[in-house]
């Protein structure tokens, strides 16, 4: 029977129930295998009923004497039955639930798992889990055993998860998916003993190995994708190869000797890594990391410096216009004073349709730029901001327009080991991991609700002693990655709060559903010091920049993860001046405070986020609610020592020159992460 029919065809099975398991994401056969348990019961201890023990979990294989419903002294319904072994008899309870009267009926056979409990001065069996028996000697599925449990959603039960799986394991044969040598050499369980462990473990060293093996198939099948990619475009060829000769190294000396500041040895070190890669015929396609005010924008701009000098252009795309607006601003301060200047423009979708006949060397814009008749395949660079916020069909579009330029993407986003070894291991990884000089290290404090009024009482004398600014940013109200009537009805809320709070002082709001032209005068304004207060939703964060900002306040701090309450709080302290980040909170669960207060106790942009991956999930390095993010279901990113073993079956695979279509099983897994490997990231 083949693996991957739809699920509709499960036998006895109702549309009801259907529905649901698509509504989980189960839509074949190969789905309903790979929907894993999130934990087990153990109900492996069968004993006989004489020898229970108090507050023991067992399981018991019992016939039923009798069966009535009692009602105790709280008004509760206990359902009892008696039932008995060859060993002795017990009296088997359930609460109000009156439907088991139907099922546990005098001269029914039972398997009960449930905890032995002691009720004045007598033995009782309170039943957790049951399954009817044709003869006590039937193997069991839903009790006696380790018993799998499954994420559930209304109306689907993990006893119902439970029969369908077995079905599908007793009907299909699952097609190996790795090579022998490879799962020889790293001691794996072949895929029909995994599946068949994971759900129905015969122990808990079984199931260990079952974990291990499909662990490995991802991470494995990940990297693999990753690797394929990456040998694939090495293979590719600029039409322009650079040429780096002693007129442009002058004149990239030039440009550098005329910034403002003087580069941090990291933005050397990122820069000469960025100028060999440009050298070479394969195009470039790599990723810069660095916190919010490191400087990635000085080092993307000597990477189209030098392809602009070789006569070829770039195209550089933000994920919103306000950070366009921002990044042309800035790179063109950075040219002035060049002895040769390329010509910048801006090109954004509130701006008319660029003229075909624009002559320039550099265009700023936002993934407008893919939709305009713009011929990206003469570009010799692409420069891509915050990569994870461009969706997967604006990628597609990059990948369409393009001709096989010289890629660079750059993140704010901390990217731990473990994530750059997966989820970004067909990128070259250049890190800047120091601040320019002179910067203060930011002050971060949780404050509690009693000393909110007290901080506001601050806040006033920094701003009217001071001359500081505040920004005020408030947290999408859902789950979402889009702003809603909702998210901007708080955030107007708050405004409306300050005003009152902050009545001497001038307080204005900015959100993503303003218009290009409103965001532009308000961040003017701010910037210009025409504006005190600052309330913003924190969709706009990436691109709000004002050097002048000492003082952030960020409500709803639990709403974030640790990786977005670092950009945010990178959005001040741009200057030498002191800075203060203040955490809001009315969520006084001991977990989020512990997590909160290793945030303002911590400045490592890296550990913030090994912190949050740990804990949280993937989901919150990218500033999304949605986990699995990276694609893995039972695999860890956190497992450094399984990663490590992965990539060296990866790099064992690609150098003994094994053919991938040797291996269709594989090649449908890595045809399926290839085709979206890109959404993997957003």
């Amino acid at each position: 029977m083949n693996a991957n029919q739809t699920i509709r065809n499960l036998p006895r099975t109702r549309s009801l129930t259907i529905n649901k398991l698509i509504k989980l994401g189960v839509d074949t056969f190969q789905d309903l295998l790979n929907y894993y348990p999130s934990r087990y019961n153990d109900y492996s201890l069968i004993s006989p009923v004489a020898q229970l023990r108090i507050e023991q979990l067992a399981t018991i294989k019992v016939q039923v004497v009798s069966a009535k419903t009692h009602l105790t002294r709280s008004g509760k319904r206990m359902q009892q039955f008696e039932v008995e072994d060859a060993s002795g008899k017990i009296t088997a309870v359930a609460f109000n639930q009156p439907y088991l009267l139907r099922i546990f009926k005098p001269g029914s056979l039972l398997s009960i798992s449930g905890v032995c409990q002691l009720i004045g001065t007598g033995k009782v069996f309170t039943v957790q889990d049951y399954e009817v028996l044709n003869t006590l000697e039937q193997p069991t599925t839903h009790t006696g055993r380790l018993v799998p449990v499954y994420s559930e959603t209304s109306g689907l039960s993990s006893k119902t998860i439970r029969e369908k799986i077995k079905y599908v394991l007793s009907e299909i044969i699952v097609s190996e998916s790795l090579p022998k040598e490879i799962m020889m050499y790293n001691r794996l369980i072949n895929c029909t003993s995994a599946y068949q462990q994971i759900h129905f473990p015969d122990n808990f060293e079984r199931l260990h190995q079952a974990q291990q093996r499909l662990a490995f198939e991802e991470l494995f099948m990940l990297q693999l994708s990753s690797a394929l990619l990456k040998k694939q475009r090495q293979s590719n060829v600029v039409d322009q190869p650079i040429i780096l000769n002693q007129k442009h190294v002058n004149l990239l000396k030039d440009f550098i000797n005329n910034l403002p500041f003087k580069l941090t040895s990291a933005q050397q070190q990122a820069w000469e890594i960025i100028k060999s890669d440009l050298s070479k015929k394969q195009p470039m396609n790599r990723l810069l990391q660095g916190d919010v005010g490191s400087g990635k924008t000085v080092v993307a701009a000597l990477a189209a410096y030098l392809l602009f000098l070789n006569n070829q252009k770039t195209a550089i795309m933000a994920p919103t216009e306000i950070l366009a607006q921002q990044h042309f601003a800035t790179i063109k301060d950075l040219f002035k004073g060049c002895i040769k200047t390329p010509k910048i423009i801006l090109q954004t979708g509130s701006l008319k349709q660029l003229k075909p006949k624009i002559k320039y060397d550099i265009i700023i814009g936002t993934q407008a730029l893919l939709t305009e008749k713009l011929n990206l395949k003469n570009f010799g660079g692409v420069v891509i901001d915050e990569q994870h916020r461009f969706g997967v069909k604006q990628r597609a579009m990059l990948s369409d327009k393009t001709k096989n330029p010289h890629l660079l993407t750059m993140t704010a986003t901390p990217i731990p080991r473990t994530i750059a070894l997966t989820l970004f291991s067909d990128l070259d990884i250049s890190i800047i991991n120091e601040m320019p000089f002179g910067r203060i290290p930011i002050k971060s404090y949780l404050v509690p609700l009693s000393k909110r009024q007290a901080g506001y009482e601050w806040i006033t004398k920094q701003i009217s002693e001071k001359k500081a600014q505040v920004f005020v940013i408030c947290p999408l109200v859902e789950e979402s990655q889009v702003e809603t009537n909702i998210s901007i009805k708080a955030a107007e809320k708050e405004y409306i709060l300050l005003q009152k709070v902050f009545p001497k002082f001038k307080v204005s709001l900015i959100h993503g559903k303003k218009s290009s032209k409103e965001k532009q005068t308000t961040m003017t304004d701010f910037v210009n010091r025409k504006i005190d207060i600052l309330v913003s939703t924190s969709l706009v964060e990436v691109g709000v920049d004002a050097p002048g900002a000492t003082i952030m306040i960020i409500e709803g701090a639990e709403r974030f993860g640790l990786a977005q309450l670092h950009q945010l709080r990178g959005r001040i302290g741009r200057n030498s001046v002191q800075s203060y980040c203040f955490l809001y909170t009315e969520n006084t669960d001991q977990k989020i405070q512990e997590r909160l207060s290793y945030f303002v106790k911590n400045t490592n942009g890296l550990a913030l986020a090994e912190y949050d991956l740990k804990n949280r999930g993937t989901g919150e390095l990218f500033g999304q609610k949605q986990h699995g993010q990276s694609g893995l279901k039972i695999a860890s990113l956190f497992d450094l020592r399984m990663i490590e073993t992965t990539k060296r079956a990866v790099e064992y695979f690609i150098t003994q020159s094994l053919q991938i279509k040797q291996y269709p099983e594989m090649k449908k897994q890595i045809d399926k992460i290839q085709a979206g490997f890109v959404s993997q990231r957003d």
